[in-house]
């Protein structure tokens, strides 16, 4: 398989992601590929107020605002280890945030950066810890003008 010019790896820090990381270096080449980092926010958390056990308006707001700012920590972090990681091993890399739906948003960046290869990771194991946010896996392959690699998690 010949090194495309642009692969789209879809990361947010899990196990499944580093498993779709590793996969990524191994079909890239330095000093010719590079790598779009994807990490999306799910969708999921625009809803999460605490409505259930907060009992005020100005108490909600304020929780809003301390998910979002954990949200935003854990993303600069994941970014800078991810830019990092690349460089050590003489990669480029861009990176691009997104808040949406996982499968509509791998969908519209591969298009943008004119992606050659995607590349993500594999669903989580049952009775692993974490966030369960899904990618739509038929909506982002009939999506896609490119070829998906998934890592695997044997």
């Amino acid at each position: 398989m010949q090194a495309p010019s642009v692969l789209l790896l879809c990361h947010h820090g899990t196990g499944g992601a580093a498993l779709a990381e590793q996969l990524a270096y191994a079909v890239a080449e330095p000093g010719q590929t590079t790598i779009v980092h994807c990490l999306v926010v799910p969708e999921l958390w625009a809803g999460m107020q605490g409505d259930d056990w907060l009992n005020n308006a100005s108490t909600r707001d304020s929780f809003a605002h301390y998910v979002e700012q954990l949200l935003e920590k854990d993303a600069k972090l994941e970014l800078a280890a991810m830019a990092a990681r690349c460089s050590g091993r003489g990669l480029a890399c861009r990176q691009v945030v997104r808040f949406g739906d996982p499968a509509d948003c791998a969908v519209a960046i591969a298009a943008e950066e004119k992606a050659g290869l995607v590349v993500i990771g594999p669903p989580r194991p049952k009775g692993l810890p974490g966030l369960r946010s899904r990618m739509d896996l038929e909506r982002l392959v009939r999506g896609l003008a490119c070829p998906l690699l998934v890592a695997s998690g044997k």
